[in-house]
Formats: structure tokens, C-alpha cells, sequence
């Protein structure tokens, strides 16, 4: 199966879903195994160190690890619309091996991605497991935490959340284009990953929702609130460093 023409045919699903199939970019970035590694660059040229320092100067985020959750989230939530997109529609996943995934730490948001080789693999849930939360999230996940000292429950909350924003998302679109197939075959992966031991304790997926057990700090941003699968209600006052495990 050649997967690599219908990665173009996700766009109308939304920019989370876009995933550009390049042989070899122009001035090609750093792939994400580089950016996952430590250390792989000097400091000032690190891509995960320069991303979350972006992040941050656009949240005006109080302190880094607000910003290294907010980007932790953002590309996880990018590589769950890439992977449950192409499961849902065309039964198969790209292989996002960090090794074949360039990432751009520059961009905007969403995380601009390319993937210089197409290699189809099955859509069932340990195979997107297998690729998006022990290919990236874990050694992502590591890296933060070594650098920031982000709490682990908070990170893979943010996996969690992302992965069921993901799914909203899609299945809104099928919704919409009378596709309940796609619905179908998107919620019951989604619950099937979200029961994967690494998810499992994140939160609570029902009819209404997604609601995460733990807390992302965007409510500390300047101007911030409370998500909406936040454990909390409304933001805590109380305490400046509420937990988030």
C-alpha cells in the first residue's frame, strides 16, 4: 500500500493533522531522535531547549516547565492526529520513527513535521502505540523532565489529553461528512490506547468527554484558565505550585 499520497488528503481534517512526505527538505532541521538526545547539540543550538524557550516567550509563561508541558502537549497532540487520522480513513499508520521525522522547533504552532520516508504500518492500537508513545513520547517525556524537572503524571496526562483532543476532532469531521465509519473506528482505538498502561491512569474517557486526572499549569499563564478536561474546576489560588502529578 503506498500511504504516502493520502497523508496529503488529511488536511481538510485540520492543521494537526497535516504531515508533509519530503525525501530531504531544504536546510533540513534536526529529527526528533536528535531532539529527543541529550546531548546532541551545544545548549544554544539545541532544538527542544530552543522550542520550549518559544513557547514560553509566547505564553510568557512564569517558568519553564509551564512552557515544556505546553510544548510537550502540542507535538504530542500532532502526532496522535497524524497516526489516528490515518488509522481511522485508510486502515494503515505512516512509521513516524524519530529517525525520519523532521521538525522545525521554530514554527508556529501547530509543530510543522516532515517525514522523508513513507513506510505504511498496521492501524491497530500496540503498533500507533508502539510508535507514538514508546518512539516519542517516552524519550520525549524523559528529556523534559531531565531538563525542566516536569512532573512524569503531568506529562503523560498531557498525552492523554492530547490524544483525546485529537479524537474529538475527528470525529467531529465524520460527523459533519457523514463518515460514521471513521467515527466508529476512531473512539474505539482511542479507548483502546488510552487503556495502555502508560495511559491508563490519565483520566476518564466517557460519552461527554475526556477528564484528565491531572493538571497541565496553563492556568498560570498570564491571561490563562482552567482547560476543559482540567481536573481542576476553576484555577487553584492557593498555592503557586499546585500539583500537577
Amino acid at each position: 500500500m503506498d500511504l504516502a499520497p493520502d497523508l496529503a488528503t488529511l488536511r481538510p481534517l485540520g492543521g494537526f493533522f497535516v504531515l508533509r512526505a519530503v525525501a530531504e527538505p531544504l536546510r533540513p532541521p534536526a529529527t526528533l531522535a536528535q531532539a529527543y538526545a541529550r546531548p546532541a547539540f551545544p545548549e544554544d543550538q539545541d532544538p527542544l531547549t530552543f522550542r520550549v524557550r518559544k513557547v514560553g516567550n509566547a505564553l510568557r509563561a512564569p517558568e519553564p516547565r509551564i512552557a515544556a508541558s505546553a510544548a510537550q502537549q502540542g507535538l504530542a497532540a500532532r502526532l496522535w492526529s497524524v497516526t489516528l487520522g490515518c488509522a481511522a480513513l485508510y486502515g494503515a499508520v505512516p512509521d513516524l520513527d524519530p529517525r525520519l521525522l523532521r521538525w522545525d522547533p521554530d514554527a508556529g504552532a501547530p509543530d510543522d513535521l516532515w517525514l522523508t520516508e513513507v513506510r505504511p504500518r498496521p492501524a491497530d492500537a500496540a503498533t500507533v502505540a508502539g510508535i507514538v508513545l514508546h518512539g516519542h513520547l517516552e524519550p520525549l517525556g524523559a528529556a523534559l523532565r531531565s531538563r525542566y524537572r516536569v512532573a512524569d503524571g503531568l506529562l503523560w496526562g498531557n498525552a492523554g489529553s492530547a490524544l483525546a483532543g485529537a479524537a474529538r476532532q475527528l470525529d467531529q469531521w465524520a460527523r459533519t461528512h457523514g463518515r460514521t465509519d471513521v467515527a466508529a473506528c476512531s473512539r474505539a482505538l482511542t479507548a483502546e490506547l488510552l487503556a495502555h498502561p502508560l495511559l491508563a491512569g490519565t483520566g476518564t474517557l466517557t460519552a461527554a468527554g475526556f477528564r484528565r486526572r491531572s493538571c497541565c499549569l496553563y492556568y498560570r499563564v498570564p491571561g490563562g484558565g482552567v482547560c476543559g478536561d482540567c481536573c481542576f474546576t476553576r484555577a487553584p489560588r492557593s498555592s503557586p505550585r499546585a500539583p500537577s502529578g
